[in-house]
């Protein structure tokens, strides 16, 4: 089986089991995911200070990152969301907080509307389909993510990739390439778990 037949196959388990973490927990697997990233946010920034955390508005059934967001701001960091620019292109991100208007994207998504700052993410909120021990994560296959991580991390300042999701989520391994781009981190509702390189 070719490496696209078995990222297709895990993207269809994995969402169904997404689906089932999500009715199981309700609002809870958010609000214990937002104190797992606020604990991590805190020893990251211990030496430099708050910076920019990008989150992403939710689609069906993600882990909502919103009570993150806000918990995240309480503590002095700046909200951003990214905007898909065009088809195999990295991700932009503009400054954020919620109730702030925000305009249709591609692909169902809502992003600040134009005239919103651009900023660079020094924490990123990633959303998953699934995710392994070893750091790679499943999306949808636009490979927007992976782009966006290469571009930040070539710049030379540090950044931080955090996977978002339910810990029914993981598997033993996900399927990649060497385009696929590892995470630093994965928070869900259980456990904030270091990814070691």
């Amino acid at each position: 089986m070719d490496l696209l037949e078995q990222k297709r196959l895990l993207r269809k388990e994995a969402a169904a089991r997404r689906v089932r973490a999500r009715a199981g927990l309700g609002s809870g697997g958010a609000t214990a995911v937002a104190s797992h990233a606020v604990a991590l946010a805190q020893g990251l920034s211990a030496a430099t200070g708050p910076g920019w955390v990008s989150g992403y508005l939710a689609m069906q059934d993600e882990m909502d990152v919103l009570p993150a967001i806000l918990a995240l701001a309480a503590n002095g960091w700046q909200g951003c969301l990214p905007v898909v620019v065009g088809k195999a292109q990295p991700l932009r991100f503009r400054a954020w907080a919620p109730g702030a208007k925000l305009t249709n994207g591609v692909f169902g998504t809502r992003h600040p509307a134009d005239g919103a700052e651009d900023v660079r993410p020094d924490l990123l909120l990633v959303p998953l389909l699934a995710f392994d021990r070893v750091g790679y994560r499943l999306g949808w296959g636009g490979g927007f993510y992976d782009r966006t991580l290469a571009e930040l991390r070539n710049s030379g300042t540090p950044v931080a990739a955090v996977g978002v999701g339910y810990s029914a989520q993981e598997v033993d391994a996900v399927p990649r390439d060497h385009y696929d781009a590892r995470l630093d981190w994965v928070v869900t509702e259980d456990d904030i778990i270091k990814i070691t390189p």
